[in-house]
């Protein structure tokens, strides 16, 4: 599993990507709600900052996005990085230590949901990435790079390694090929942005999702 592969990173040469301490002041309020969507900078109890891997709905109708586990517990309040202003946006409903992800369910009407931020554009969730592709991703911190996919180099059939560039903040990035969704960010080896990068499947997210059912079941992005 995800947390087992990161233990046993970390005893010899791996670091963790944790969520990067809030350093900013609260805004303005906007006029509108903040527009959200995978690669969004999210604030965590006005303590962390991540960042959002994707928005969409769930099976019942629900305005739900996912995040790195390790950004917050169920009940971690949720504002959006780049507009304070606008209050709280939603809350954690759901965390998962095994696979590092998280389900984010958005309060009705608080954001604009969608499918583009930067240069990253979701239009559906396909399986991992393999060696040799190149994968993108859209973090909060980093924002848009891309490296080669490595794969899943232990054959946990949950994660993927790749050679992006990330550091703290960056967790819950999506990782793309193409405009597909393949997986999430969660953590770096060694040197920040040097080190590779391991996440997990949205293959993995997904079938967890589904097997579990309540918020985030049958996910589809915007």
């Amino acid at each position: 599993m995800f947390s087992k592969l990161v233990k046993a990173a970390n005893a010899v040469f791996a670091v963790a990507l944790g969520a990067a301490l809030l350093g900013t002041g609260a805004g303005p309020a906007a006029a509108a709600p903040p527009v959200i969507g995978g690669g969004s900078g999210i604030i965590i109890d006005n303590m962390f900052e991540c960042t959002v891997t994707t928005v969409g709905h769930d099976s019942a109708g629900r305005l739900v996005g996912l995040t790195a586990g390790h950004c917050g517990d169920a009940g971690a309040k949720v504002y959006s990085e780049a507009d304070r202003g606008a209050g709280q946006i939603g809350r954690f409903v759901y965390s998962n230590s095994e696979l590092d992800y998280a389900v984010i369910e958005f309060d009705p009407g608080a954001i604009t949901p969608v499918n583009r931020i930067g240069n990253v554009t979701i239009t559906g969730i396909g399986g991992p990435a393999q060696f040799p592709m190149i994968v993108c991703k859209e973090g909060r911190t980093t924002g848009n790079t891309c490296g080669i996919a490595w794969g899943d180099v232990f054959g946990t059939n949950v994660e993927t390694w790749t050679q992006m560039c990330v550091v703290e903040g960056d967790s819950g990035a999506p990782v793309v090929a193409g405009s597909t969704l393949v997986g999430m960010v969660n953590a770096y080896l060694a040197i920040a942005c040097f080190g590779p990068e391991v996440g997990t499947n949205m293959s993995a997210i997904m079938n967890d999702l589904n097997a579990r059912g309540g918020p985030g079941s049958g996910y589809v992005p915007i």
